[in-house]
Formats: structure tokens, C-alpha cells, sequence
């Protein structure tokens, strides 16, 4: 008897629901890694387009080559020896930054934070001098902090207290004077992100914006413990003068930002991690931000940045009802200290704006999902019809990652990339765009994935196009990365440009199945008859349909799915063969059975559903019921000339019931 399994790609005949499942099409595994450490912790640094990788270790900095994740150099950093730890004494890098002409490193250096700079050229690097990390670094590397360099400048938002309080955002170093938050401003936050838009027509203007969580200040039963927010400060901000706001920003404002379905008002509120896709004209940059709600769902919620700063600068002032005065509190000025105080009371009083930050799809987010996902990064390819394409990149906390296609406002999820390292999860992902490398940092490890993974898609064209993979294309050379002249279809995936002739397909390896057509793939299964069993097909996309096929009846049957596998069942012994079974076998009885097997024999017709259930389950699930694992023994002499007071003469026979015997 043969069954055949078969996967008809629906990309091939209409574009149904199928295409836009929030599921991934393909399951990958990427196997390279480097093993740095065993801490919970991972902090990246690499300039865009840099053929170096720094990543954090505890005590150590590593020099990476990313080209092939080879450690270039270990940089030692100096031992803690001049105060007693009152907890870990381990100097856990926490920030690698690029500051001027060094290398800025700060870590934990055993609860008391200490920043290096470091001169660093393309084969050694070493340490200049150290100074005071308090507000940059935390105290340890689980407390929540941030950092960001522009023009020469720090800022970060790191506790002043090893208890963790007094956290705020501040510039701490550099060429401006530092200044810093006023405390009423927010309420126990969790700092996300921080990033600059730079405005080269109007460098008076140039802004730094900062996304946290903040305690909502409403108590009520349904309302959410946690808000989401978007704060901006002028990067020109000097403070306020002496006798007002002295080095405290005197243009600080902030926002609620939203992300909802506004039908159903459910709102994912607790902010997870953002990232900025930058355009050379800053209204057009955007805004990709992570969220999670108390219902374990996730989204991505998409912003313009234009349409941002159009809040801060036109919404009213929450709780604040008189005129406002000139210039508007927030505007950025050259020197903030010859500010009018009437501007700074505003600011000091009512920071936040009366108006929400709306995502671009107001109704609803770009994406929602059931993975609990960690972090997200966004990277714009050019594809063959000079066209960007913008392909998301979020991680989960199992240890993967999914690349997802923006297409019209909407998601298709090319792959799901499993790590080298099981389930553990994601902390930390860095984006090199001009290399095309992802920087995946988790427990102890990272990897370094390439983004154009087209290898993956090289069984033929039709494979290739279905992926809708903007980084990949089918030329002559098969399934590449260079896509100048390729077949590539991002919009739908259909392969009709594909050529027909063996050309449109690639050599493959072992665990590929070749394929030069749209049509269906079938693979032929051969089993014996009369036994129960399950065949099992792979999966080798998840937005296909799986069936099987009787190969005599041409009967086709839907698959069982599991997460790798096509499924089916063959039934097992028929009630006939039960039949037979039951009426053939000797009709002994013992103790054990209810009724006289001669009896049971001539009921057993009007028994055999019951029966045969029971007896196919117990195959199919390789367990027998208790009551069949009862038995009667019976001592038997092992001779009849043996002496039968002796009890080693006998031995133990075992009586079981009439089913059980059937089972057997």
C-alpha cells in the first residue's frame, strides 16, 4: 500500500488568507556562534558599514571581525582594587560607545561604576584614562539604563543610587554643559531608546527624543499599571540660568504614545523596545515600536516622525488653561538661558502634552502576534524594481528570529530563524545595514546572521520568488544576493516570470527536494497493511497546504500539523480483522473476565466499536488500558512426576482476561 504526501504551493493560484497568516513560511537554523561568557547580559557596539564588532564581556572587551565572527583582540579591562564589593564584585560592561576620538567603555567595576577611554586603532587598543561612570553605567548590570552619543556629546539615563533611584535622563559628557531632569518629571520609568534627528537645514532645531515606560498616575482597577511615552529635548539645551532651571532641560516635553486597536479599545501600553529607520529628510523617518499588553500579545505599531513632532508642537499643555507664551515652551533657541521664565514655568509644571502620539494606521497595528518578542530592528532594501522595501527583524524570547516583509501596510512573515542556542532568550540585536549582518546577542553567546540568507531559497526560481525575500533574486547563478537583473516578486510572491526549463533550478543539498515547477511536490510513503501507523511528511513552508494521497483510491486526506510535520493516521486493524480475532481464539475464561468468553464470543458483534476503539488507541498511543495489565497467576507443577510439596517445583503462570489475550 503507498501513500504519497503532497504540498501544493497557494501562492501559485490565489492569494487567500493563506498569504497573510502571522505565521512564518519557513523554519531555518543558523548554526554559528561565539561563546564570550556566562552572564545574563550582552552589550554591542559597531559603526555602520565597520568591519568591527565590540561586544561586552565581564571584565573584557572583544575585538570581532564580523566578516567571519573571528575575536580579533580581548581587551582587558583593569581589576577592581580600591573599595570593598558589598555585592558582585565583577566589572560587567554595560556601555561601548564611540566619543569623540576613543572608545568610551564603562561597566559596573564591582557596584561602584567606572567609565575607560580607550585608543583603539585596526590592531590594538589601550586604555587612556578612567573617570567616574555614576549616571552613565549602572551599578548593576540588571538595572535599567541607556546611552547615546551625538556630535561629540553623551547622554545616558543610568541611577545616580546603587539602590537604583534617581533615574533620569541627562547629558553627562562632551563638549555642551550637562544638564539633566527635574524629578516631578516622571514617575519611576523604564528607559527604552533614545535616538537623534538631525536636521542639516536647521541645526537650531535638531532634537533628541527618549522613549520610556512611566507608573500610570491612575490607580483605578482597569487601567493600566504601565503608559508608554515619547519625550523630546532640544540638543542646542543649555538649562535654564542661575536663578531658574540651572542645568535642568528647559525643553522637555512629553507625549503618550499609542498603539491600539481602537475598535475593541484594547491598548498594548507597555512599550518593549523602538527602533528608527532614518531618511535623509527627517519627516520622513519612522518610528518601529515593540509593544506588549496584559493579555500576552505583542505588536508593532509605526510612527512618522513628522507626524510626532506635529504634537509637540501644536497640542496644548495638559492641565495648563492660560495663554501660551512666547516663544511656545519647547522651542529650541540658541541659548535657553535668556529664556523668558513665563516659557520655563510651563515646562517646569506641565511637561506633558494633552494629545496622544497615533501610529500611522490609526485603526489598528501594522502587526500583532502571539510570540512574546524582545527586540525589533528595521533594515530598507533596494529590490530589483528599485523599489525600498522596508524588512522588520524582531526576536523572541526562545531564541529566534523573524524577518518580516512590509508590504502596503501590511506583514508577511518571510522566515523564522532558529539560533544556535536553543531557547534562550534574545537580549540584544544590532544592526549593520551597509554589511547586511544581524548581531544577536543572548545568554553567554552571540551570532552574527547574514540577511541575505538566499541559500535558503535555492531549490529553484519558483522557490526563490515565492520567498518574497527582498534580499534575494534568481539569476543564472541561481538563488543570490546580487540582484541586479533578477527575478524577484516582492508584491505577491507569484513566480510567473520564472522560465519553465531545467535553468530555473539549483544544485541542492542532501535536504533539499529539487523542484522545477509550480506544481504540486509528492513524496511516496510504502507501509505494510493492517498495522497502525503514522506517516509523517516535513513541513517546508507554512503558508502551503499539506494532503495526502492513496496512491489505489486517489483519495486525498487533510494532514494532522504539527510544528515540523505533515501528519496522518493510518486506521489501524479494522472491526472485521477485530472480529475475526475474537472468534477464532480459544474461548478459555478466566476469573478475571465478567462474562464466559463463549458468551463474550457471541456478543463481541454488537461490542466491536467499543472493542475496536480501545484496541486501536491502545496501539496508536503505545498504552495499554490498566485492566488489561491484571492477570490471574496460577502455580503449575513443571512436571507431573515432581514432588508437589516442594515450591520450587512449580511454576508461575499468568491468566490474563479474553480481551487482553485479543490485545496481545
Amino acid at each position: 500500500m503507498k501513500f504519497f504526501c503532497q504540498s501544493l504551493f497557494l501562492g501559485l493560484c490565489s492569494l487567500t488568507v493563506f498569504c497573510s497568516m502571522t505565521i512564518p513560511r519557513l523554519i531555518l537554523r543558523q548554526g554559528d556562534h561565539i561563546t564570550y561568557q556566562k552572564k545574563s547580559h550582552t552589550v554591542f557596539y559597531s559603526r555602520n558599514g565597520s568591519d568591527i564588532l565590540f561586544v561586552g564581556g565581564s571584565n573584557y572587551v572583544l575585538k570581532v571581525d564580523v566578516n567571519n565572527a573571528h575575536i580579533l583582540e580581548n581587551i582587558t579591562l583593569p581589576a577592581n582594587t580600591d573599595h570593598l564589593c558589598e555585592g558582585s564584585c565583577e566589572n560587567v560592561v554595560t556601555v561601548i560607545e564611540e566619543l569623540q576620538d576613543y572608545l568610551f567603555v564603562c561597566g559596573t567595576n564591582g557596584e561602584q561604576p567606572v567609565c575607560w577611554k580607550l585608543n583603539h586603532n585596526d590592531h590594538t587598543s589601550e586604555i587612556m584614562e578612567s573617570l567616574d561612570g555614576t549616571g552613565i553605567s549602572p551599578y548593576v548590570y540588571s538595572q535599567n539604563y541607556l546611552t547615546l552619543v551625538v556630535d561629540g556629546d553623551l547622554y545616558a539615563a543610568a541611577p545616580l543610587y546603587r539602590d537604583g533611584t534617581s533615574l533620569q535622563f541627562r547629558r553627562k559628557a562632551g563638549n555642551r554643559v550637562n544638564v539633566w531632569m527635574s524629578d516631578p518629571w516622571i514617575e519611576e520609568p523604564t528607559f527604552i531608546s533614545a535616538f537623534y534627528a538631525k536636521r542639516t537645514e536647521d541645526p537650531i532645531n535638531e532634537k533628541i527624543y527618549i522613549l520610556f515606560r512611566e507608573k500610570n498616575p491612575d490607580n483605578s482597577p482597569e487601567a493600566d499599571p504601565w503608559l508608554s511615552r515619547v519625550a523630546r529635548v532640544c540638543k542646542a539645551d543649555q538649562g535654564g540660568p542661575k536663578r531658574f532651571l540651572q542645568n535642568i532641560w528647559t525643553s522637555f516635553l512629553k507625549a503618550r504614545l499609542v498603539c491600539a486597536i481602537s475598535s475593541e479599545s484594547l491598548y498594548f501600553n507597555r512599550l518593549q523596545d523602538a527602533f528608527v529607520l532614518h531618511a535623509e529628510d527627517w519627516r520622513a523617518s519612522r518610528l518601529y515600536a515593540l509593544f506588549s499588553s496584559s493579555w500576552n500579545s505583542t505588536a508593532v505599531c509605526i510612527y512618522s516622525l513628522s507626524e510626532l513632532d506635529g504634537v509637540f508642537e501644536t497640542s496644548s499643555f495638559k492641565g495648563y488653561s492660560k495663554g501660551i507664551p512666547n516663544p511656545r515652551p519647547g522651542t529650541c533657541v540658541k541659548d535657553s538661558r535668556s529664556l523668558p521664565s513665563e516659557t520655563m514655568n510651563v515646562i517646569k509644571r506641565y511637561p506633558e502634552m494633552t494629545d496622544w502620539i497615533r501610529p500611522i494606521q490609526i485603526h489598528s497595528p501594522f502587526y500583532i502576534s502571539n510570540y512574546n518578542y524582545t527586540n525589533i530592528v528595521v533594515d530598507s532594501v533596494q529590490a530589483t524594481d528599485d523599489e525600498m522595501y522596508n524588512v522588520v527583524l524582531l526576536s523572541t524570547d526562545t531564541g529566534t528570529i523573524h524577518k518580516i516583509l512590509e508590504y502596503n501596510s501590511t506583514a508577511f512573515i518571510i522566515s523564522e530563524l532558529h539560533l544556535y542556542n536553543g531557547s534562550a532568550p534574545v537580549q540584544t540585536m544590532k544592526l549593520n545595514s551597509k554589511k547586511r549582518k544581524l548581531f544577536v546577542g543572548y545568554p553567554g553567546q552571540m551570532s552574527v546572521l547574514d540577511l541575505h540568507r538566499c541559500q535558503d531559497y535555492n531549490t529553484s526560481c519558483q522557490d526563490c520568488v515565492l520567498a518574497r525575500d527582498p534580499y534575494c533574486a534568481w539569476t543564472e547563478h541561481g538563488c543570490t544576493s546580487q540582484i541586479r537583473g533578477g527575478i524577484q516578486n516582492i508584491a505577491t510572491g507569484r513566480p510567473q516570470e520564472c522560465p519553465t526549463n531545467l535553468a530555473s533550478r539549483a544544485v541542492r543539498t542532501k535536504r533539499h527536494i529539487s523542484s522545477s515547477s509550480a506544481g504540486p511536490l509528492i513524496t511516496p510513503y510504502t507501509v505494510p497493511r493492517d498495522i497502525p501507523i503514522y506517516l509523517s511528511c516535513p513541513i517546508k513552508s507554512y503558508h502551503a497546504t499539506y494532503t495526502w494521497m492513496h496512491n489505489e483510491t486517489n483519495e486525498t486526506i487533510p494532514c494532522q500539523l504539527t510544528k515540523n510535520d505533515c501528519l496522518h493516521l493510518i486506521p489501524a486493524i479494522t472491526t472485521d480483522k477485530i472480529h475475526q480475532l475474537l472468534t477464532s481464539s480459544d474461548p478459555s475464561t478466566c476469573l478475571l473476565d465478567p462474562v464466559p468468553s463463549t458468551l463474550f464470543q457471541k456478543i463481541s458483534r454488537d461490542l466491536l466499536p467499543f472493542i475496536s476503539a480501545t484496541i486501536n488507541n491502545s496501539l496508536v498511543l503505545e498504552h495499554v488500558p490498566t485492566v488489561f495489565k491484571t492477570a490471574r497467576v496460577v502455580p503449575i507443577l513443571k512436571k507431573a512426576t515432581l514432588d508437589s510439596s516442594n515450591i520450587s517445583n512449580y511454576r508461575p503462570v499468568s491468566l490474563p482476561s479474553f480481551l487482553s489475550k485479543t490485545l496481545e
